[in-house]
């Protein structure tokens, strides 16, 4: 990727809620990710939503409408039933 588009994308991401990986946060992921049985990346994800205030979860990656603490998953993607 060329230099001047990656400085663009980082421009429009600045402004965007954003939260750092920290050990507490990693912290929070494995015991996500045990108590929910994913994986510790799903885990981690969780725990950064969780950590910024998320109410919703957009993702295929997990069970449509399942909450995982106070976290509740939406997948965009699914049809309307």
């Amino acid at each position: 990727m060329r230099s001047d588009v990656a400085l663009e994308w980082m421009s429009q991401l600045d402004g965007r809620p954003c939260i750092s990986v920290d050990a507490d946060l990693v912290k929070l992921g494995i015991e996500n990710s045990a108590r929910f049985q994913l994986s510790y990346w799903d885990g981690a994800i969780i725990a950064a939503a969780q950590e910024m205030g998320a109410a919703i979860l957009y993702t295929e990656d997990l069970s449509h409408q399942q909450y995982y603490g106070s976290v509740q998953v939406i997948n965009p993607f699914r049809e309307p039933v």
